[in-house]
């Protein structure tokens, strides 16, 4: 069992290091390409500069175009990936899915197969080598939703407030008007009587 458990290590050392391979390369391919766009991007502008006719236009008012909401968000989208994000989908993902399936593995072949149970020290110490980094990727994950949860609780709150606002100075303006309303009624039946009994003098 000892000899199972040395090849389960070796196979998650070896996509471990695969991982690493493929997160070190697209690291690479992305900071190449960043610099490169950085480099080109000036020369290719001073080229047009340089390179076009002067032409003189009249102005005219120029149109604001109205950007939408989707378009702003969609350009946040692909401009937000960072080095984070790769490390996490990367390297920290696979790391948790392979200690949590290792362990479920574990669980399960030491219900079926009491040689597990005898050799378990060696499958605790392999758990506890994937587990080490694991929980806290799995802690600092669980801080960040905390943290959103926390947000979208404050975010709720403000929004129940400005909306008991809205009905609270909605209901004044209609008593307002309907006061108003009355007021100018009264006044109207008023002037009305008196005219009606200056008339009968």
């Amino acid at each position: 069992m000892k000899s199972l458990a040395i090849q389960i290590l070796e196979y998650a050392a070896a996509v471990m290091a695969v991982a690493g391979a493929v997160f070190a390369t697209v690291m690479v391919l992305t900071l190449s390409k960043h610099l490169i766009t950085k480099l080109i991007s000036p020369l290719r502008l001073g080229a047009l500069i340089h390179s076009a006719p002067k032409i003189v236009k009249k102005d005219k008012p120029k149109k604001k175009k109205k950007t939408r909401r989707t378009e702003y968000m969609s350009k946040e989208a692909s401009e937000g990936i960072t080095f984070n994000d790769i490390f996490m989908f990367m390297i920290a993902v696979p790391l948790v899915l392979l200690w949590v399936g290792f362990a479920g593995f574990v669980i399960h072949t030491g219900l079926n197969n009491s040689a597990v149970l005898e050799n378990i020290e060696a499958y605790t110490t392999l758990i506890a080598i994937l587990g080490g980094p694991a929980l806290l990727i799995i802690k600092d994950a669980l801080d960040v939703w905390k943290q959103e949860q926390a947000e979208k609780t404050a975010f709720y709150k403000v929004k129940a407030q400005a909306v008991i606002d809205y009905n609270d100075a909605s209901q004044k303006q209609a008593q307002m008007i309907e006061a108003n309303a009355q007021e100018q009624e009264h006044k109207m039946e008023t002037s009305s009587i008196t005219k009606i009994t200056a008339k009968k003098k």
